[in-house]
């Protein structure tokens, strides 16, 4: 035997002659539907291959950068305070206490049906009073001009100023001089900047009673530790290491601390990501409540297919709410609060967690999907071919007996 017949006795697909194969209708219609079934399973197949997924990843959190920073993006809507008396504060247990943030916020003015008044205020950080508005004048620098669109315009600072020369040319500049003396304001009808601006307590109350609101958005950066930012009604400073809101002497229980959560994050952006109190909504039936948001901030890497790595954060939360306690009254009319009691508004609480969470984008090998592929096709050949057996059978013994 040559060995060409000796290979040839190797093959293990034996094959007929044509004349003798039969070909039936059932088996026709078993060779369309295996190959439906093939076509459907292969494109399926090429689905998973080409679909890029997410695997997560957990460690114990290795960073220890201390001057790492922490960016929390906010969007909320507060349909009954006006922008006028809403702050924004930030505090952590390192002791850093950031207040009255101005820097990267925008406020927008809003009606009582929701809709915007006017232009969004951008301020800068600290607020209006900047070093350029102090003169180089002796004691007494308060010029007589009262126009204060005049270049030599100085308003008063009506005792609160730092230095010789001062100037507090707008109501925002001595209700900031008044916070750095942690002094209260409580009658903005004397001072004069206040009155043309429109900043009285009378103007607050007419606000506040004609349901004017404000959308706050913007972004912190704070330090990586655990801590707090808050919105709360009134003017911050501090006063004997107590948080005190100066509400230029309305009574906290007209304060409806109703809010929509449009959007709070911790960090940039990433696919799949999900904020769970984006959209949130919670309306206080009493003035004078408190809503607080207690958050575990997981650390997050977001490592995409080109290389691309994203360093942000993912966060869980738990709520709740309760009426305000026995206001504090400090100097001034305002309003202290330790362990958040006796300020009205809305806190949200971060603590860090000690879980670091890595998700990286990944895709299927070509060999997977090679061996899924040849899988298929082997699996559907073989089962179709065993129906087809089991059909020609029945039908062969069914028109023999009919014979």
């Amino acid at each position: 035997m040559s060995l060409l017949e000796r290979l040839q006795s190797l093959d293990a697909y034996s094959k007929l002659p044509s004349d003798m194969r039969v070909k039936t209708l059932s088996g026709a219609a078993i060779s369309l539907t295996t190959l439906l079934l093939i076509s459907l399973l292969v494109v399926s197949e090429y689905g998973r291959f080409v679909a890029v997924r997410q695997v997560d990843h957990l460690y114990v959190d290795p960073s220890d950068d201390q001057d790492a920073k922490l960016k929390i993006n906010f969007d909320v809507t507060f349909p009954h305070i006006p922008c006028k008396l809403l702050s924004l504060d930030a505090m952590d247990v390192s002791g850093t206490h950031l207040l009255d943030v101005r820097h990267n916020i925008l406020k927008q003015p809003l009606d009582a049906n929701g809709d915007p008044i006017g232009l969004e205020l951008k301020h800068d950080l600290g607020g209006s009073l900047k070093p350029s508005d102090l003169k180089n004048t002796t004691k007494g620098a308060v010029t007589d001009i009262e126009d204060p669109r005049h270049p030599q315009y100085c308003g008063s600072c009506y005792g609160a100023e730092q230095r010789e020369g001062q100037c507090c040319n707008t109501c925002d500049d001595v209700r900031e001089a008044y916070r750095v003396k942690q002094w209260g304001l409580d009658e903005l009808t004397k001072i004069k900047q206040c009155v043309r601006e429109g900043h009285t307590n009378e103007q607050f109350l007419i606000e506040l009673n004609r349901g004017d609101g404000c959308r706050m958005r913007g972004y912190l950066k704070v330090a990586k530790v655990d801590g707090n930012f808050h919105f709360a009604p009134g003017k911050s400073f501090q006063n004997a290491h107590v948080h005190v809101h100066d509400m230029a002497a309305i009574d906290a229980g007209k304060f409806n601390v109703s809010h929509t959560i449009n959007s709070i994050s911790f960090g940039d952006s990433f696919p799949g990501a999900v904020n769970p109190l984006d959209g949130r909504t919670r309306i206080a039936t009493e003035g004078g409540t408190m809503l607080m948001y207690y958050t575990k901030v997981v650390p997050t890497s977001y490592k995409k297919l080109n290389g691309e790595t994203i360093d942000t954060n993912q966060f869980s939360v738990t709520e709740h709410t309760r009426l305000m306690a026995a206001p504090v009254h400090a100097h001034g009319g305002g309003h202290a609060h330790g362990s958040h009691a006796g300020l009205p508004g809305v806190f949200v609480l971060y603590e860090l967690s000690p879980i670091f969470v890595q998700v990286q984008e990944t895709r299927g090998s070509f060999s997977h999907f090679i061996t899924q592929v040849v899988a298929i096709l082997g699996g559907i050949f073989t089962l179709a071919g065993v129906v087809d057996k089991f059909v020609y059978k029945g039908i062969r013994t069914i028109e023999k007996k009919m014979d």
